[in-house]
């Protein structure tokens, strides 16, 4: 099997992991504001260092930042803290893998956004993928007894995989902003300071907002540092995959996360998918598998 391959899985792992540890804790001790401050708080210190590390060993000097770095930076750190917390506050309403399979929405609202705002041509293939893809998005809006719509998980679910997709656009600016012929350096300086700014921005809201929270972040130190950890390795693991592979072979693999989430719903929260559900899952990762292979 292909280096890319593996690492794709374990970028795919990392992620799941860090949602698990983000529900457990938003659900027992922290709120879904503190458990997103978690993933920041103890990401920094591991990005920096690594940072630095890489440095020296290549013996690079910290490299210039054209100025959109810090528009790019700015935008896609706020979009990431917000995609975060609502992927946490949907969590908290519907199974693990209903919440983490609307997250997956951001590869086709990319497209959308794409279409209605920049004006991009889209492939018939790609559009019927998108069409498919909201079918199964209809398919989960409805509540477990499907009773009716859950409008506020439809709305955290898309809310979320849009504020990701424009994350990950703003990001590529951002990495793109650094100066430096080296691809590592320009990802992990990129990460390392938009990770500091999410860090001091978080730091105020809730110390405007919920000041107790910071507090139990840092005294839940154990069990949050690993929400970092989880995060940090993820992120570094996508990059890898990303320099070894074509974006869209990378991300259709990276579907496995829908398989493990069912896992881990069904063996870590005791969670059962209703039959809509199921289909619903498989509709959406059945158009975001063609729709990022056909693009």
């Amino acid at each position: 099997m292909d280096a890319w391959i593996l690492i794709t899985f374990a970028a795919a792992t990392f992620q799941t992991l860090r949602f698990v540890l983000q529900k457990r804790l938003s659900a027992r001790e922290l709120s879904a504001a503190g458990a997103t401050f978690a993933r920041f708080i103890y990401s920094f210190p591991f990005a920096l260092a690594i940072t630095l590390i890489y440095q020296q060993m290549r013996g690079f000097d910290w490299p210039q930042m054209a100025p959109s770095f810090w528009v790019h930076g700015a935008v896609g750190g706020v979009s990431q803290i917000l995609a975060t917390l609502m992927t946490v506050m949907l969590l908290g309403r519907r199974n693990f893998a209903v919440g983490m399979t609307f997250k997956k929405t951001e590869v086709i609202l990319s497209v959308i956004v794409g279409l209605l705002v920049l004006g991009d041509v889209v492939s018939w293939p790609a559009m019927g993928a998108v069409l498919v893809g909201l079918a199964g998005v209809l398919l989960l809006s409805k509540t477990a007894k499907g009773a009716g719509w859950d409008s506020t998980a439809v709305a955290l679910g898309l809310g979320s995989g849009l504020l990701f997709a424009i994350s990950g656009v703003t990001y590529r600016g951002a990495t793109l902003s650094v100066i430096s012929d080296d691809p590592f350096l320009r990802s992990s300086v990129s990460l390392a300071l938009v990770t500091l700014f999410q860090t001091v921005a978080m730091l105020i809201w809730l110390g405007l907002r919920d000041r107790a929270q910071i507090g139990k972040v840092l005294a839940a130190w154990r069990r949050a540092g690993l929400i970092g950890v989880m995060s940090l390795f993820g992120s570094l693991s996508w990059f890898t995959a990303f320099t070894l592979q074509a974006a869209g072979l990378v991300n259709a693999v990276g579907q496995v996360e829908l398989i493990l989430s069912i896992f881990v719903g069904r063996v870590i929260f005791g969670e059962r998918l209703t039959l809509r559900e199921i289909l619903g899952i498989a509709t959406i990762g059945a158009s975001v598998v063609v729709l990022v292979l056909v693009s």
